[in-house]
C-alpha cells in the first residue's frame, strides 16, 4: 500500500503493448509499478526496454489460473491499484484457441476479483474491457456504456463475460472495480499479430525492396483507431475517481482497413493497389463489419479526450518502422 505518499501499482499483462506504456506513465507520476508476467524469469520485456524503463519496474511470475499464486503475489505487494491487461490479445487467435480465450481472459478475472474478495484489502482494479464486445453495429452508430453486448468470437464472449464478473463483485462485495471498454488502439510497439502493425511493417518492407507483397482479408471492415500511451491514461484516470464505474474509451471516429493500408502505404511513397492481395482464406468464420465508440463519457466524468487520431497514429508507426528498417540496412552483415 501506499508507503511515504509512493503508491504502489500491479500490472498483470506488463510485457505487452499497454502494459509497458502504462507503466512509463505510472512511473512518471510517481509510482512504485510491479508487473506480473507468467514467466518473469524467461520473459524478454522488450517493450519495457524499448521505453528505458525496465530497470524501473519489479517484476514476478504469476499464472493468472492459480489462485494460490495470485494470492501470494497481491498479498506480498500489497498494491493501491491493480491493472488487469493479462490474457489472450488477439481476436484471430482466439478462433484456434478458444479455451485459451476463455481462460485466460474469463477465468482470470475471476480469480483476480476472488482474490481480492479473500484478503479484503482496499485496493482499486482495473479490468481491461474491449469494443470487441458490443458485436456489430449498423454503420454509422457509435457505442457507449449503455449499448448491448453482442460478441462475435471467443475472444469478446471471454471479455464480455470477465466484464459482467467484474461488474457483479462491485456490486456484491464493494470492490472497488472500473472496467474500460476500450476500442482498438496501437502504437510502435504492437506486435505484428495485429493488421496494423503487419500493415505498416509491410510497407516498410517493400519501400526498402526487401518484399514485393503482402496479402490481407477482406478490407471494408471499419475500425475506431486511437494511440496505445493515450488510452493507459485514460484506464489510470478510471482509478481516479470517487466511484468505480466502466468508460469506453475511443477516438469517436471510424475508418476501413482499406483506409488505413492506403494511407500507410501513401506514408512510403507507394500505391496500395500494387502491392496486395486479398485472400478469402483470412476472414474469418465471424466478423464485425462496422465499430465506432462513443466517448462522451469519459470526455465529461474523467476529463479525457484522445488527441491522436487516425492519420496521425499510421504516421507514428511508419516513422518508428522507417528508423528500424534504416538501422538494420546499416549494420554490417
Amino acid at each position: 500500500m501506499t508507503i511515504d505518499g509512493v503508491k504502489r501499482a500491479l500490472i498483470f499483462g506488463v510485457s505487452g503493448q499497454d502494459g509497458a506504456y502504462l507503466s512509463r506513465l505510472l512511473l512518471d507520476r510517481g509510482y512504485e509499478v510491479h508487473g506480473a508476467s507468467r514467466d518473469a524469469e524467461s520473459q524478454s520485456f522488450r517493450r519495457l526496454e524499448s521505453l528505458g524503463i525496465r530497470d524501473r519496474v519489479a517484476t514476478h511470475s504469476a499464472s493468472m489460473h492459480d489462485f494460490r499464486e495470485l494470492l501470494q503475489l497481491v498479498d506480498r505487494v500489497r498494491p493501491d491499484e491493480i491493472y488487469n491487461l493479462a490474457g489472450q490479445t488477439s481476436v484471430g487467435l482466439s478462433f484456434s484457441q478458444p479455451v485459451e480465450a476463455m481462460d485466460s481472459i474469463a477465468r482470470g478475472a475471476l480469480i483476480l476479483l476472488e482474490v481480492i474478495r479473500y484478503l479484503k484489502i482496499p485496493v482499486r482494479l482495473y479490468n481491461s474491457a474491449s469494443s470487441e464486445c458490443f458485436g456489430d453495429v449498423p454503420r454509422g452508430s457509435a457505442t457507449d456504456e449503455r449499448s448491448p453486448f453482442f460478441p462475435r468470437s471467443p475472444y469478446a464472449t471471454a471479455k464480455a463475460t470477465a466484464h459482467w464478473t467484474t461488474v457483479n463483485y462491485r456490486e456484491a462485495y464493494g470492490i472497488y472495480a472500473s472496467s474500460g471498454i476500450l476500442f482498438n488502439h496501437d502504437s510502435p510497439l504492437r506486435s505484428e499479430r495485429f493488421v496494423t502493425k503487419k500493415v505498416v511493417a509491410a510497407a516498410a518492407e517493400i519501400a526498402a525492396g526487401r518484399r514485393e507483397r503482402i496479402t490481407l482479408g477482406r478490407l471494408d471492415i471499419s475500425r475506431d483507431w486511437g494511440y496505445a500511451p493515450e488510452y493507459v491514461e485514460a484506464m489510470w484516470r478510471m482509478l481516479q475517481q470517487e466511484r468505480p464505474d466502466d468508460f469506453v474509451i475511443a477516438t469517436g471516429e471510424s475508418h476501413t482497413l482499406e483506409e488505413l493500408v492506403a494511407v500507410a502505404f501513401a506514408e512510403f511513397g507507394l500505391d496500395w493497389k500494387e502491392h496486395v492481395d486479398i485472400d478469402p482464406a483470412l476472414f474469418r468464420p465471424s466478423d464485425i463489419a462496422y465499430s465506432r465508440g462513443n466517448p462522451e463519457k469519459s470526455r465529461r466524468v474523467l476529463g479525457w479526450e484522445a488527441k491522436t487520431k487516425f492519420p496521425q497514429v499510421i504516421r507514428i508507426m511508419a516513422d518508428a518502422e522507417r528508423r528500424t528498417t534504416s538501422a538494420t540496412v546499416a549494420q554490417p552483415s
